[in-house]
């Protein structure tokens, strides 16, 4: 029995460690980079994580040059946009697929499985072309128009609001509320916990988003903030202590996101999980 609980504490102890030093790993480039950011030019290639003289001149300098707030701005706008219609647009067509009948409707829901197995690299062509054809290059609906509704936010939204209990959608419909009503006020409310998973991970990933801004935008002003940190530090490869700057306020809104929203962002993940 003593060996038994021994070897446990043994094993436990040796997953601690390993999670610990995996951890260190993986938080090792974000403090040398947030490090970075706060050293004088001369301290970029010591070794040392502490600065030897603490300085807040690189965010001034990142903040006041180029077009470092449009580029924030223009990444918030579109992230925010691109969240809010997803959120909307993909529980409003999960609720169609998990709770009406039409003709055609596995046929559709398994077209937009299928799209999941796409590589978004080959979608890049088409939406250029779409893109080029509609006059919506260099703009701010070129960029937002392939995020506006995804399909994984369709299936995740489907698969939660088949869980809404049908009687209580009937008895709405007998009290003579509207179908829009039933989704907005019974159906919404009941999925909670999903939206907000589904509405993080879209905020999260049309932030970092970067191979189809790159592709789609010409002018510097509508650049996004992954696309101008990237030209930024191209521009300014022997100054890192700028472009470390740069990226450590473009991580801002994801700690804020992460920091507000943890409970949900672990919830998201258990029940996408179960669900799946």
């Amino acid at each position: 029995m003593n060996e038994s609980i021994s070897r446990r504490k043994i094993v436990q102890a040796v997953i601690y460690a390993l999670l610990i030093i995996g951890s260190i790993v993986m938080l090792f480039p974000f403090v040398w980079m947030l490090s970075t950011s706060f050293k004088l030019p001369s301290e970029v290639y010591d070794l040392n994580i502490v600065p030897k003289t603490f300085t807040l001149d690189n965010y001034r300098t990142v903040l006041t040059s180029n077009m470092f707030g449009r580029w924030f701005v223009n990444s918030l706008l579109i992230a925010v946009i691109s969240t809010v219609t997803t959120v909307f647009f993909a529980s409003m067509v999960g609720y169609a697929f998990a709770k009406k009948k039409f003709p055609g409707q596995n046929f559709f829901f398994l077209m937009i499985l299928s799209s999941l197995m796409v590589p978004v690299e080959m979608l890049i062509i088409p939406w250029y072309i779409t893109a080029v054809k509609y006059g919506w290059t260099d703009s701010y609906w070129g960029i937002m128009f392939p995020g506006l509704i995804t399909a994984f936010g369709v299936f995740l939204m489907k698969q939660f609001m088949e869980g809404v209990p049908t009687d209580m959608l009937d008895a709405a419909r007998i009290d003579g509320m509207s179908e829009l009503g039933i989704w907005w006020h019974i159906a919404m409310p009941q999925v909670r916990s999903a939206l907000a998973a589904l509405g993080i991970f879209t905020f999260l990933g049309t932030w970092n988003a970067f191979l189809w801004p790159v592709i789609i935008i010409d002018s510097p002003h509508m650049r996004t903030l992954p696309v101008g940190i990237s030209l930024f530090a191209t521009e300014n490869a022997a100054n890192w202590h700028l472009s470390m700057t740069a990226a450590a306020i473009a991580l801002i809104p994801v700690l804020v996101v992460f920091a507000i929203f943890q409970k949900h962002i672990i919830e998201g993940i258990t029940i996408t999980g179960m669900k799946g």
